[in-house]
């Protein structure tokens, strides 16, 4: 009998959205501590000023925020440590190549359980200007009104 896909969302990135044109998504690992697994679990994670780096072939996220296990005590680590990003190689290589064009970066966008697994959802982004974060907005604005409309008119 297949299982599944059981999946716990921890932490979400909206910011990135705003900022970002988000080309492609990647589903990375992430290597933890047994502590940070445990309060990864209670949902006290951040990643809104989180960024992602490629360094010697190996990917790691940096200010992603774990907040400290609070029976931890002495096994606790750092929570604004680097921590290691579990991708294949050629997506690395791929993800590399990519960066070095102008104006390309990772972003982390989402972090969650996945069959009991801790994963990051990175993003291969492209900065927005000023004026495209304001089509943006207007664009929602507009939804928004045409749902309150509709709303009205079905009462």
């Amino acid at each position: 009998m297949p299982k599944e896909n059981s999946m716990k969302l921890v932490a979400n990135n909206k910011k990135a959205y705003h900022e970002y044109f988000i080309e492609e998504k990647y589903e990375t690992g992430v290597v933890l501590h047994g502590t940070e697994v445990k309060s990864l679990r209670l949902g006290k994670c951040s990643i809104k000023e989180a960024f992602i780096r490629i360094e010697k072939g190996e990917v790691y996220v940096y200010g992603m925020h774990v907040s400290p296990y609070e029976k931890g005590n002495i096994f606790n680590k750092d929570p604004m440590r680097p921590k290691k990003l579990m991708m294949h190689k050629y997506e690395i290589m791929k993800l590399t190549g990519q960066i070095a064009e102008k104006g390309y970066t990772l972003v982390p966008l989402q972090v969650y359980f996945k069959d009991g697994l801790a994963k990051v959802e990175i993003g291969l982004a492209k900065g927005k200007k000023l004026y495209d974060k304001r089509q943006d907005l207007a664009k929602k604005d507009q939804r928004r009104e045409a749902e309150k409309e509709f709303k009205v008119k079905n009462l």
